[in-house]
Order: structure tokens, then sequence, then C-alpha cells
């Protein structure tokens, strides 16, 4: 019932719930119907989002002729399956390099990237899409140098990484705390550059070293397929992925539902 019907006294009152494929809900191990006319629900599926209704019917008894009247009331909600969106991470770091030219560039790119997945592999995440640029860059006061631009994600699907979940359906939980924590390993390593690069060279500096100061961390959000974000919609979650509705699809790992005219169900992952 409602907050203002809430604070009045109720007579008999009964409850009658319906779902979104518009037929009365029962009881059964997916769905609880207290006595007062709350609904719980277990193990909530995409498809079992959409329009519920509940309908409570109570009596008003007149004191003087003990005359009763039924009334009903009908509440309308939308529901719909929500996830917590999956974490990555972009990063950014800078070298300092001898020369844009020769092999030695690709050879420091191709050992960070490889300490890098050992560092996190434990946690069932790893080093995807890495890049790396060389540029000229004046340096005020210290002329020209030339630094290596390397860019890379970091994601918790490493292979194997449905091991990590224990069986749960729901594994965002897990590997969202993965990824958190390899994020932190692999700022503490560059942190760790940066200290031995002040404290422990003294006067000789390695022509390829960590720049200070460079190292960029940006969160990416990404959704299942058949999930999206959409701030209008659902401004009161606005961080969520929210299952695609009617109308809508989402084929990968993208934050946004795309439109299909010819769907009809929630939680699409084609336009077919």
């Amino acid at each position: 019932m409602d907050f203002k019907r809430a604070k009045k006294e109720t007579v008999d009152p009964t409850y009658s719930w319906i779902g979104p494929n518009e037929k009365p809900l029962t009881e059964n191990n997916q769905i609880n119907i207290t006595k007062t006319g709350k609904l719980k629900m277990e193990d909530f599926q995409e498809a079992l989002s959409g329009l519920y209704s509940c309908t409570l019917s109570y009596k008003t008894v007149k004191a003087e002729t003990q005359e009763e009247t039924v009334v009903k009331q009908r509440y309308d909600f939308m529901i719909f399956a929500y996830r917590e969106p999956d974490y990555s991470y972009q990063m950014a770091v800078r070298f300092t390099t001898k020369s844009c030219e020769g092999r030695y560039n690709d050879l420091l790119f191709r050992v960070l990237k490889k300490i890098l997945d050992n560092l996190i592999s434990d946690l069932s995440c790893h080093v995807v899409e890495p890049s790396y640029k060389c540029h000229f860059v004046k340096i005020p006061k210290h002329g020209l140098v030339h630094e290596l631009f390397i860019a890379f994600q970091v994601n918790p699907f490493a292979p194997g990484w449905k091991g990590a979940c224990n069986d749960s359906a729901d594994c965002e939980d897990i590997t969202n705390h993965n990824i958190l924590q390899a994020r932190d390993r692999i700022e503490e390593f560059f942190r760790s550059q940066a200290y031995i690069y002040y404290h422990d060279f003294n006067k000789t500096i390695p022509a390829m070293h960590f720049v200070d100061h460079s190292f960029q961390v940006v969160r990416m959000d990404s959704c299942r397929p058949g999930f999206g974000k959409n701030e209008g919609l659902h401004s009161n979650c606005a961080s969520c992925c929210v299952v695609c509705s009617p109308g809508t699809f989402s084929p990968d790992v993208d934050v946004t539902c795309q439109s299909c005219v010819s769907i009809r169900v929630y939680g699409a992952k084609s336009c077919t």
C-alpha cells in the first residue's frame, strides 16, 4: 500500500500480484508473497524485468449500520534487472630512451608487459591492447629528450578468469575486487621505479628509465551483453548496467543499449 494508506487502519486487506506476463504471481522457489503483501524475489534474471502490479483490496465498515464496502487500489512498479559494471583500467606511462631508433625500445616494451602480466596473473588479470610511440620532448632547461609514450589496458578477464568466480553467477564483485588489487600493484610498481631512480642510482642515470609522475590511470566501465547504462531512464542508478529494454539490445561489452524495433524482450543480445 502507499504511505498515506499505511498510516490508517485497514480492514481485511488482501493482495494480488500480476507479473510482466500479465499472469497472477504464485509462490514458488523464486517468489514469496508475505501476509502483508510484500513481494520478495530471489535469483532475479533479465527475463523477469517489466511491469509488476499489486492490487490491494480492503473493506470500509460503517459504524452505524455495519455496512461493508470493498475498496480496491492498484499500484504499478517497473522492475529492472541490473548488474554492477565491469571495471577495467586504461593506463599510460613514459620512459626515457636514447633514440627512437633501434631494437631496445621494443625490448623494453615487451619486458615491461611481461613484468606487469606476472605481477597480476594470480588475480586473473592481464594487460591488453599495449602500444607505444616514441616522441621528441622539449624539457624546460634541458633541451630535447626522447621518450616512449606507453599505453595499455588492464582487465580482469585473463584466460581462466571464470575459475575465480567459485561458480557464482554474478561474478562482478570478485572481478572488480581483483582489478582494484591489480591497479594498486601496478601503481606501487611504478612508484617504486621512481623511488629507485631518485635514491639508488646516485649520479649514474640509466638511458632508459621511468619518467617520474608520468603514470596515469583512468577507470573504464563496461556492461555485459544484454545490459547497458542509461542515465536518463535510470537516473536513480546512473552507474548501473541495467537490462536492455524491449526495442534495444547490446551484443558486446559496450556501455549502451542500441535500438532495434523488432525486439520484444528484456536483455536482448542481438537484433533479430
